[in-house]
């Protein structure tokens, strides 16, 4: 919720139409030029303040392209990796547009001022922002250019608006009718409506009900295509040979046997992220270029760069909790903390949590097309407007000379958002040797699992420690509380705006609420030798790991039921209403506290806010097998969900069910990323255990009824099945887990 909070605070800022302060921002990032790239296509238009209807996100053209057949395209101003937004959004502006949803199909677009997230000003996939914030905007769009057709018509027809009616993709009036196809050409040639009267939700015909995606068809028959799939003409294939040590560099090489490789190419530099340098084997397809690879013998100068060790970090880590850091920002983080030491009752306990991979289905791959005068990209991007920028910078055009063409992804979690554009520009760094060489070509650089595990971004490792005083009462007198964990945004161009008095807020972000304690949180962001990035749900990932073990340890404690102990720390203050009602809906739906689990099962409970929704879980969880052989198993987990008005009740359930897999992954064994001397250890699935259907439990989903205007769901079903978990564990062991993923022996 901080992470979303910062971010829109950060566009705000640069909402403003005064040159200093996009200098200002530029000046304050590290390499003006990505700093810009941010918003390098914002129309000035936009800038200025346009009148309602004018700006470019606000324009139909843009959005709505309707074929004569009647066949309706509605562009989504993201990139889908499995939410659903792209039918979410095109719902949205079905239902005010009254096209007839039959008819409808999804496009994306692209880097273009039209497409950025009309409250951050840039292009965005990210924060759990997409429908929360273009909800609106897609309304509107559907009304507006729903009002252009009935002009048109009108017109043609030499009748007043007033008279017709649209419903179905049919303009009808005056025993006439036409569809929306035919009208369509004409209807872009009215003026756009400055205002415009949205329909009575009660009306609604698509929103708020449960819809298969659009894609669905394609994506389980293999139709659909991804970034992996592009295929120009002439096109080449190209992977990285990277560094085994982050930004080290290659010191020599003899590519004599990879050349000698049917089907290899060209082997070129490549720079890489971050300062280190790298080479690309490019080939007539992957095989070929991967075979190339294997045989390219390669010296590595690693001298002068950190090699981080898993091991030391522990220990550095635990050094700095032992005293504390910069104060947090915050409401209510800095209490004092003087009752700790008379405290009747306590609780001190460390946590740990690993670096994590993000682990997409789908691994990176980039196709670049560049040309003396223009470069065309395809790929899955998060920020087509950082990329754009991106890639102008390594291929040295301007960034209205590159188009992206943005792609489904198959995943991303964040992966896909470097501020960096760190894999974009590797991929635009290939093309650039390839042209300088001679061989000038299309070339899509694909990244293998184990090129992304191993040199890819990675969730920050994290340390907590806590020192807790309470009464009998499980009144929290005193709350001590220390966070040790790398900085994702310090170095980036969202460090000026999301790092207060030298803290990043998204490591502090759900501590504390929604419960009223008197807790003094400082944080240590050290610096490490190892990219880190978002990883899906941010800092909620440990936060609420954290908050909700603790306070359910608390409550056993002094004899409380969970669920009661929770709701009692909430209070009865109007901000944790939502907080309130999701737990409730999931114990209901449950039945916890009235059905009887069998012996050797016990429930667990959390609830945490995310990105402006709330999620609690009541589990039910066993342990198999005993001593050393002893396995938890989740058994079942039921969701009371709050994110306000839901569009689609079908895409909130799945993004749900998704995200506690994702989250049940980080308990399992294995799921960690280590290193040793400067090299991560893991490579593949068989070393970093991803939750298979074996794991899987059964996930039922409650969404609280709501009319408000819809929040962020592609996160918040991820922080609070942990803890959940966990806490069904320590019931049944007696043995609080402190670490991911779970060690019970």
């Amino acid at each position: 919720m901080i992470f979303d909070r910062h971010l829109q605070a950060a566009a705000e800022a640069l909402h403003t139409t005064a040159p200093l302060t996009r200098r200002r921002f530029a000046v304050a990032s590290v390499g003006g030029a990505i700093g810009l790239a941010l918003w390098p296509h914002r129309p000035r238009a936009q800038q200025d303040n346009a009148p309602p209807g004018r700006k470019p996100t606000e324009q139909p053209q843009a959005f709505v392209s309707i074929a004569r057949d009647g066949t309706t395209t509605i562009v989504c101003n993201r990139m889908d990796m499995g939410q659903g937004i792209e039918t979410a959004l095109a719902m949205v502006c079905a239902d005010e547009l009254e096209a007839d949803w039959s008819r409808v199909v999804t496009a994306f677009g692209d880097q273009r001022g039209n497409y950025v997230d009309p409250f951050m000003g840039m292009h965005l996939t990210g924060g759990s922002n997409s429908v929360k914030n273009s909800y609106a905007q897609y309304r509107e769009l559907g009304t507006r250019t729903r009002a252009m057709l009935v002009a048109a018509a009108a017109q043609q027809w030499g009748v007043a608006p007033e008279s017709l009616s649209a419903s179905n993709g049919t303009v009808s009036g005056g025993g006439r009718s036409a569809g929306y196809g035919e009208l369509f050409e004409a209807a872009m040639q009215q003026p756009v409506p400055a205002k415009v009267a949205l329909k009575d939700p009660k009306d609604f015909r698509l929103i708020g009900k449960p819809t298969g995606l659009k894609v669905a068809r394609a994506k389980s028959s293999g139709a659909q295509g991804y970034g992996m799939d592009v295929k120009l003409p002439g096109q080449l294939t190209a992977v990285v040979v990277r560094p085994p040590v982050f930004n080290a560099r290659y010191a020599s090489h003899d590519a004599a046997a990879a050349l000698k490789v049917r089907g290899v190419r060209a082997v070129v530099p490549v720079d890489l992220d971050r300062g280190g340098k790298g080479l690309a084997v490019v080939a007539d397809g992957y095989w070929p270029a991967k075979l190339g690879r294997d045989a390219l013998v390669v010296q590595w100068d690693t001298s002068g760069v950190e090699k981080p060790d898993s091991a030391a970090m522990l220990a550095q880590y635990r050094e700095l909790a032992s005293r504390p850091g910069l104060p947090a920002p915050g409401p209510g983080l800095a209490a004092d903390i003087s009752a700790l030491a008379a405290a009747p009752r306590k609780v001190s306990a460390e946590f740990v949590f690993p670096y994590l991979n993000h682990a997409q289905m789908e691994p990176l791959a980039c196709t670049v097309d560049l040309k003396p005068d223009r470069c065309t990209v395809h790929t899955a991007s998060q920020m087509p407007g950082v990329d754009a920028g991106a890639v102008a910078s390594v291929v040295g055009l301007k960034p209205e000379q590159v188009q992206i063409v943005v792609q489904m992804a198959g995943g991303g979690f964040g992966r896909r958002a470097t501020p960096t554009g760190e894999y974009v520009r590797e991929a635009a760094s290939v093309a650039r040797s390839l042209a300088a060489a001679g061989q000038a070509a299309p070339v899509k650089v694909v990244w293998s699992r184990e090129d992304d595990m191993k040199a890819g971004y990675y969730r920050p490792y994290t340390l907590h420690r806590a020192e807790i005083g309470f009464d009998d009462s499980g009144r929290v007198l005193a709350w001590d509380h220390r966070i040790v964990s790398q900085s994702i945004v310090a170095g980036s161009p969202f460090e000026p705006f999301m790092v207060k008095n030298g803290v990043d807020v998204t490591t502090v972000e759900g501590m504390r609420e929604p419960y009223e304690v008197p807790m003094k949180l400082t944080v240590h962001q050290p610096k490490q030798n190892v990219p880190v990035l978002w990883w899906r749900s941010v800092g909620s990932t440990h936060t609420a790991y954290v908050m909700e073990t603790l306070v359910d340890e608390i409550a056993v404690a002094t004899k409380q039921d969970p669920v009661a102990y929770r709701l009692k720390l909430m209070g009865e203050d109007p901000k944790h209403a939502r907080h309130r009602a999701a737990l409730q809906l999931a114990v209901d739906k449950s039945g916890y506290g009235r059905r009887k689990l069998p012996k050797g099962v016990a429930w667990g409970v959390a609830v945490h806010e995310s990105f402006e929704s709330v999620v609690a879980y009541v589990v039910e969880a066993t342990v198999v097998g005993q001593g050393r052989g002893a396995r938890p198993r989740l058994l079942r987990a039921t969701a009371g969900v709050h994110c306000n008005l839901c569009v689609n009740p079908r895409t909130v359930e799945a993004q749900v069910q998704g995200a506690a897999m994702m989250a049940l992954a980080t308990t399992l064994p294995g799921h960690a990323i280590t290193l040793k001397d400067g090299v991560v250890e893991q490579g593949n699935f068989h070393q970093y255990t991803p939750a298979r259907i074996g794991d899987a439990p059964v996930v039922d989903v409650h969404i609280v009824p709501s009319t408000e205007p819809p929040k962020g769901m592609g996160e918040p079903g991820l922080p609070p099945l942990a803890p959940a978990y966990a806490n069904a564990l320590a019931r049944l062991t007696g043995r609080r887990l402190r670490e991911l993923p779970f060690r019970l022996a």
